[in-house]
């Protein structure tokens, strides 16, 4: 089976990740802060532990979701 006959389950499989590290991370500021509301200082936190290594995850899994889009863009 070639790449381009895969790359679909893959980028389903990765898509399914994505979504699911989405939703695992908390959300410390809510929808106003995005525009620039004050949070009351919920504005700035660091992430320590688990959930650091989970944001590195879902990052990882976005970018490698971006890749298998450009090389379904290219192969297709």
């Amino acid at each position: 089976m070639s790449i381009s006959g895969i790359l679909p389950y893959i980028q389903i499989g990765l898509s399914l990740l994505l979504i699911g590290g989405i939703l695992l991370q908390r959300s410390e500021a809510g929808l106003g802060s995005a525009f620039g509301a004050d949070g009351g200082g919920a504005g700035n936190f660091e992430r320590r532990g688990a959930e650091k290594t989970m944001f590195r995850i879902t990052v990882i899994i976005g970018i490698l979701f971006v890749i298998s889009a450009f090389v379904a863009l290219v192969l297709g």
